[in-house]
């Protein structure tokens, strides 16, 4: 190694003008850098000619020495942290990758980094809290998103909410928070109220969330949809690309298609029954409505839906008939109190857990009445 790398090096680095020279040289000294068999006299000098070419004048010879040595947990954290408030395009490697920065080095960094270098942290893999805090205070919509795209990161409870608050009309960053592999269940609840349906449909589809919590998120997405079917709008083909997406995950259960009808969503109903018994929307809608009675339960077996919960489905679509909404205030959770009170005090046949969902909405639906 002493052959390769002398005094005699250093002479040629200072007297040889050409940046290419300069450039090739670097290139050379970090991978050589990077050898275990380096005495401690080599390596004294190694990392004193690393110093040296760190402030180079020209941006190419700086730039070849942080992508050789943007790895190398030898670096010195002096040298570190001279490339990482370097230009981009030399502090980008050092930023993606080195470990030899610390976390405060990091927040500092982002403190004072460029939107450019902001994204190359955010990308860092294990990405500490304390450095993902930072990022979420200070980054663009850009880098937040590259952010909670990393699976690595450290991204906790408190952490997300924070992305939410400050990115709640960002589609750039609802889109990867959405898709995370995991998502706390308080967070899921807090993105269905902000996110496109689109990104609604794809967190219940793909996030492991208990039924109450699954049902809850389905049916809020429904709401709105739901309030514009009463006034003569609807988007039939988002309700059934929601139905199919739902029966695929294996969240179109009967418990839901219970409580979307308690919850006045006849429409979800509707379809999730065409889609499973594979009969035409229209003709499903007849069936459903048949005034002979017969045509619900044809449909709903041929849907392959359990018999217990066939009189439930038939007292809150009776309840639904008799009591058209009234205009005046909370008509809607008057509404839905009622075909709730109607399965509780004539349908005994329920499961605990939607005895329990049903029981627990009532509550909700007449406290908000009485506000």
């Amino acid at each position: 190694m002493s052959d390769q790398l002398t005094k005699d090096d250093v002479s040629r680095l200072l007297s040889d003008p050409s940046p290419n020279s300069r450039s090739e040289l670097a290139v050379k000294i970090a991978k050589q850098f990077s050898a275990t068999t380096l005495s401690d006299s080599e390596r004294r000098l190694a990392e004193d000619i690393i110093r040296f070419m760190a402030r180079d004048a020209v941006v190419r010879v700086r730039q070849s020495l942080a992508e050789n040595l943007k790895a190398n947990p030898a670096l010195p954290r002096d040298v570190a942290l001279m490339l990482a408030r370097d230009v981009e395009a030399v502090a980008i490697p050092v930023l993606s990758v080195s470990t030899v920065l610390t976390d405060a080095d990091l927040v500092e960094l982002v403190r004072t980094g460029t939107d450019a270098k902001h994204t190359a942290i955010a990308q860092r893999p294990a990405l500490s809290a304390s450095v993902a805090d930072a990022l979420i205070d200070t980054a663009s919509e850009g880098a937040v998103a590259v952010l909670v795209a990393n699976e690595s990161a450290d991204l906790g409870e408190q952490t997300l909410g924070r992305v939410i608050e400050r990115f709640a009309d960002s589609e750039t960053v609802q889109e990867p928070l959405v898709q995370r592999a995991r998502l706390p269940i308080t967070i899921a609840e807090r993105l269905v109220a902000v996110v496109s349906e689109k990104l609604q449909q794809h967190l219940v589809a793909n996030h492991d969330l208990p039924a109450k919590v699954a049902a809850d998120l389905i049916l809020q997405s429904r709401e709105r949809a739901t309030v514009a079917l009463f006034s003569g709008e609807s988007d039939e083909g988002a309700l059934e690309r929601l139905v199919a997406q739902l029966s695929r995950s294996g969240r179109l259960t009967p418990s839901l298609l219970v409580r979307a009808l308690c919850m006045g969503d006849s429409a979800f109903f509707e379809t999730a029954l065409s889609h499973l018994a594979n009969v035409p929307l229209t003709n499903a809608r007849l069936l459903i409505h048949d005034a002979g009675r017969l045509g619900l339960k044809s449909i709903y077996d041929k849907a392959k839906q359990p018999p217990a919960l066939l009189p439930a489905c038939r007292i809150a679509l009776d309840v639904l008939k008799e009591t058209p909404y009234d205009g005046e205030a909370h008509d809607i959770e008057r509404h839905r109190r009622r075909v709730i009170e109607r399965i509780l005090t004539q349908y005994e046949d329920l499961a605990a857990e939607d005895l329990d969902y049903l029981l627990d909405k009532l509550g909700d639906l007449m406290r908000m009445e009485t506000r």
